[in-house]
């Protein structure tokens, strides 16, 4: 499998985390210092003080997505490993951060990283909330809807595709959303598209699809490429993972 990474885009979102945590910080010791010096200036130390707050909790939230480990893509990485070069797995390169080209079509996925227990019923979701999760609350990733998310990722790159390729209109992108958190149970009744934890990923991909013309997989191939490139991903990286 080749696998195409823009690190340059991953450490900038790590980097924006380690800024976000240290301003914060610095915005926090500057209420404090205020607060000695100037005593009266009780209002600016109150902004200051929640504003610092608010800037830590950010910077850990982005921290918490983009920093800690394991990361999305290296659970991808792992739960597709030994994949023949036909699959080329993009991460960050393209409008969505995980799209893997195959000889059966290309599939967005849409990554989950919490722990915990979820449940799709009736089109909602739902998450049981344990005094961890509590208490992670506010830096920590919201669930949302990964349903919707991978939805509109795919749909819009469909439509990319569509524009470049006319000639191909039955072209399409399906989504899926994967929960890469080894710790999370999903009890899930009649979602309109595939949600599976990153260990059953491979098999549910082996499964179905039509066999894209060679000519049609090449001219994919090429948008994808060139769409990297011309998005300003400009440090992506090719790798074998087999």
């Amino acid at each position: 499998m080749k696998v195409i990474i823009d690190r340059g885009a991953l450490q900038r979102r790590a980097r924006l985390s380690h800024v976000a945590s240290l301003g914060g910080l610095l915005v926090l010791l500057g209420s404090v210092a205020i607060s000695l010096w100037q005593p009266d200036w009780t209002a600016l130390t109150a902004i200051l003080l929640v504003a610092g707050f608010a800037i830590s909790l950010t910077g850990i939230y982005f921290a918490n997505r983009w920093v800690k480990k394991p990361r999305p893509e290296d659970v991808l990485d792992l739960a597709l490993k030994g994949l023949d070069d036909r699959h080329r797995l993009y991460h960050y390169a393209l409008p969505c951060d995980h799209v893997l080209l195959m000889p059966t079509g290309l599939v967005v996925l849409e990554t989950v990283g919490l722990d915990g227990s979820f449940t799709y019923q009736n089109g909602k979701w739902r998450q049981k909330m344990s005094m961890g999760r509590a208490m992670r609350f506010f830096v920590e990733e919201r669930l949302g809807d990964p349903i919707a998310r991978a939805q509109g990722c795919a749909g819009a790159l469909q439509a990319r595709l569509a524009q470049a390729l006319p000639e191909t209109p039955s072209l399409e992108v399906r989504a899926l959303v994967v929960f890469v958190n080894p710790n999370s149970e999903l009890n899930v009744e009649k979602a309109p598209i595939p949600v599976r934890q990153a260990s059953k990923l491979r098999g549910l991909l082996s499964k179905g699809g039509v066999k894209l013309k060679p000519e049609v997989y090449k001219q994919v191939q090429g948008i994808l490429d060139e769409m990297a490139n011309i998005s300003g991903y400009l440090h992506n990286e090719t790798s074998d993972s087999r």
